[in-house]
């Protein structure tokens, strides 16, 4: 019997997935693909990861893959004819095959908008990886980008050129708003604004007319008689299906473009097949990947004679542009009279959230969400499963805020069918069989049995939930390893540094982990050995293993230079002081700044100045702020009773002591304080990972708030207690959360997460049901008397000393990369992307 041969044109991400659908199915016949590219297929999707990992991080798999496989792969050779009554096709290079089926995966192409000048050295599609190679090369000489489109590839295109570092870029769309086909005009106006803040111009509602200079580009000319300067222009403007080959044999193609396909994925003729991005399915064009899975799957069906048909798919979608997350799912449009519709926009934190209801108030039909999207994939399920919603569907919005609810909230109401990863196809059974059937206890485990996840990964955080909330009904300690180097969960590993006394991360490696560390569990040790011993962290050949910024004692900053933040206990500094500050920042032309947090910042300083600035400061009194590690940073206060009208009590004092105290303590992530002398909360102690309020008999202890992107109220958990009382229970409170949080975990998380939530914590911390109580505070008191200012430690320590320099070979010379320029009468570090060689 004759082998069946089934030629693949093309090799993109459906492509190659389209090759595993059907060897699973199919162990014989033979498998041929044709790629134009000279690289193996590749993961288009996170393109833009390719400026800063490499290329190997985004192919799909190994040489190895297609010869295990006997997949025949001829790559930088396209199929250029189909001739389909002999069922052959021809290649580049000359070869003719013979097909008994004929998959077309061809894909798209960038549109190119007609545009005079367009031509122009410095104008690059957005597309391959050789369009990145080119658009990288080309970016050294540029300073001002442009992208022309709005869409979802445009503000990809957009984030490419500001990690190439280009100055300014510029977004410009032809529609009213951004991302004209995911979003609402409230949620573009959010979106817009946090791009604006990121540095990125969007020019809407605007026609280019000219791509202006002679043979490189200089600028751009828009319809209205504007123009602005650009050296280099990215166009993505939308796609166009790569049908040519198709319409060439005869094959029925749409009158926009695509090859036309049934459900089962067969065109015309009912030997070749279209999947992908060229195929036209109910007159849709998909441009998303999941799709193009979902149709590869279909495809082998039909060739295995398997019955499956592709009836549609959800185009919900979320990402991260330039770090902001953006979401739309269902009908995101849908409104009066058809639906309800609930808006929640706060222009302050720039989100924007929009959910859809049905009239009847019973289901959720869609919604969009922008700035913050950490329920999509709750949200997403309820849609897709017709799921009921509270009787108050606005807590959809504002999020369930009880501390102590599990991981798999919700979780128990979908369905087995629910599709939890739509770009693989898997369901919610099948990652609680891979658990309970396929001992699959963690993430990867379960993506390698199900391949959740490995798609644009946005399923990832529900996968996670699922496995714990599988686990959790199974009875099973859910249990977190930090790496393939160390078996063991933070707390775990903590313990056992403490139990063997071990002082270094080699010390820590060859006792309890294996082979040689990774940039994972480095900082996480570094940070565990800090918070048993509070010893210098560049002692004891610790330096390998932290960040970047304690290696320096300094946050690095835009334009390559470093910060100087002097600790100011309370915000209290004396007049003397504030001299010295000044006169070190005019010495060194450092760009000074008072923070929120009552302290004074200095920016713009050289690596090897370090030193000798903070022997300055030093010999002032001054002593390491730690805006470096992840420690206490400040205790902000009000001035109290020392001179406010309504202050109950001396809040200075008490911030400085409670500063004093405990300054320099490391721990999973960075904590804040503050104290507020009476419940007008000038120092606004509830928003701070532990916070003091003054009352008329004494003092009222909050812990576990932060602000930043997800801000959180702190919660009270003890009130009218002494001065005494109050460092015990932080004492207690903190020794807790640095033996138990995960690492670079916030307090406020930390809580969430907690069985129980602040009742349990309270009677931890107050009420000593662990009996820790006496061993956390004598914990902490042996902490607090270890305690050393390290940059005191490093300017005294000449082997320290040694490494701030910029060149080992020459340390007194400064890095004459580093460019400065004029803001407000301050000399400021040039950044980064302003830093080109001409």
């Amino acid at each position: 019997m004759k082998t069946k041969t089934i030629i693949v044109v093309g090799n993109g991400m459906v492509s190659h997935k389209f090759c595993e659908k059907i060897r699973k199915k199919d162990k014989k016949s033979r498998i041929v693909v044709f790629g134009e590219e000279p690289i193996r297929a590749y993961d288009r999707v996170h393109l833009t990861n390719y400026f800063s990992s490499s290329l190997e991080d985004l192919f799909l798999s190994g040489q190895q893959w297609y010869d295990e496989n006997r997949i025949e792969l001829h790559l930088n050779d396209p199929v250029i004819a189909i001739n389909r009554d002999s069922k052959s096709v021809v290649s580049q290079k000359g070869l003719v095959l013979e097909y008994d089926f004929l998959v077309l995966a061809t894909g798209s192409t960038p549109f190119v908008p007609s545009i005079p000048g367009v031509d122009k050295k410095g104008v690059f599609l957005y597309r391959t990886i050789q369009d990145l190679d080119l658009i990288k090369e080309y970016a050294a000489q540029a300073r001002k980008g442009a992208v022309i489109g709005g869409g979802l590839l445009g503000l990809e295109a957009a984030k490419a050129l500001v990690d190439l570092g280009i100055e300014a870029s510029t977004v410009i769309e032809f529609a009213p708003r951004l991302m004209p086909r995911q979003v609402d005009e409230s949620a573009s106006r959010t979106l817009q604004t946090k791009l604006n803040n990121l540095g990125l111009t969007c020019l809407l509602q605007k026609s280019t007319s000219q791509v202006l200079g002679d043979d490189r580009i200089t600028g751009l000319s828009f319809s209205d008689n504007t123009q602005i300067d650009v050296d280099i222009l990215v166009i993505s403007a939308g796609i166009k299906p790569r049908d040519e080959l198709a319409t060439a044999c005869g094959l029925n193609t749409g009158p926009r473009g695509g090859i036309i396909v049934d459900k089962t994925m067969r065109t015309s003729d009912p030997v070749v097949l279209a999947i992908g991005e060229c195929a036209l399915s109910n007159d849709m064009i998909y441009g998303l990947v999941a799709p193009g899975y979902e149709m590869a799957e279909v495809a082998a069906c039909t060739i295995c004679s398997e019955k499956k048909s592709f009836n549609g798919f959800d185009m919900s979608t979320k990402l991260k542009l330039m770090g902001v997350d953006v979401a739309s799912f269902g009908d995101p449009f849908i409104a009066e009279p058809y639906a309800r519709t609930i808006l929640l926009e706060d222009t302050n934190k720039g989100i924007y959230k929009r959910l859809n209801i049905s009239a009847d108030g019973n289901r959720l039909l869609g919604g969009i969400l922008v700035g913050e999207a950490s329920s999509y994939n709750m949200l997403l399920q309820t849609v897709n499963n017709q799921l009921p919603i509270p009787p108050d569907p606005e807590v959809l919005l504002l999020g369930e805020k009880t501390a102590g609810k599990s991981a798999g909230l919700g979780l128990e109401s979908l369905p087995d069918s629910a599709l939890i990863c739509s770009c693989e196809g898997v369901t919610k059974a099948q990652i609680c069989n891979a658990v309970t059937h396929q001992d699959c206890e963690n993430f990867d485990s379960v993506s390698r049995c199900t391949k959740a996840g490995t798609g644009c990964a946005g399923c990832v955080p529900m996968v996670k939930d699922l496995i714990a909330y599988t686990m959790k009904q199974q009875g099973k300690y859910i249990r977190t390893t930090i790496c393939e180097h160390f078996n063991y969960s933070r707390q775990e590993l903590y313990d056992l540094v403490k139990i063997h006394q071990l002082k270094s991360y080699d010390d820590v490696l060859d006792s309890v982990g294996k082979g040689d560390g990774c940039e994972t569990c480095k900082p996480l040790v570094a940070s565990i050995l800090a918070s048993l011993w509070n010893e210098m962290i560049l002692g004891r050949g610790n330096d390998v293993a932290q960040d970047s910024n304690d290696r320096f004692l300094a946050n690095i900053q835009r334009g390559g230079t470093y910060s100087v933040v002097p600790r100011v206990p309370g915000g209290e500094i004396h007049p003397d002081k504030l001299i010295v500050i000044g006169q070190v920042a005019k010495k060194y032309g450092l760009y000074t700044k008072i923070t929120g947090g009552q302290r004074i910042d200095l920016f713009g300083a050289h690596l090897n100045d370090l030193p000798a600035i903070w022997e300055e400061l030093i010999a002032a009194g001054f002593e390491s702020g730690h805006a470096y590690g992840k420690a206490l940073r400040t205790v902000k206060s009000c001035v109290g009773s020392t001179w406010c009208r309504f202050g109950l009590h001396d809040s200075v004092s008490f911030a400085i002591q409670i500063e004093e105290r405990y300054r320099g303590l490391r721990a999973p992530h960075k904590l804040k304080s503050a104290v507020s002398g009476c419940v007008r909360e000038c120092a606004e102690a509830q928003s701070k990972d532990f916070g003091i309020i003054a009352t008329e008999k004494g003092w009222n202890l909050y812990v576990c708030g932060n602000g930043g992107s997800k801000p959180q109220h702190a919660l009270l958990l003890a009130n009218d207690i002494d001065s005494a009382t109050c460092i015990k229970y932080i004492d207690r409170f903190l020794m807790f959360y640095i033996r138990t949080a995960d690492p670079l975990t916030r307090t406020a998380t930390w809580l969430n997460k907690m069985e129980g939530g602040i009742d349990y914590l309270r009677n931890v911390v107050v009420n000593d049901s662990l009996g820790m109580a006496e061993t956390w505070e004598k914990e902490m008191q042996e902490l607090v008397d270890a305690y050393e200012c390290e940059w005191k430690v490093a300017v005294r320590d000449p082997n320290i000393r040694k490494r701030f320099v910029h060149f080992v070979n020459a340390p007194q010379e400064k890095d004459d990369t580093v460019r400065f320029e004029r803001l407000r009468g301050q000399k400021k570090a040039a950044d980064w992307n302003t830093l080109v060689t001409h």
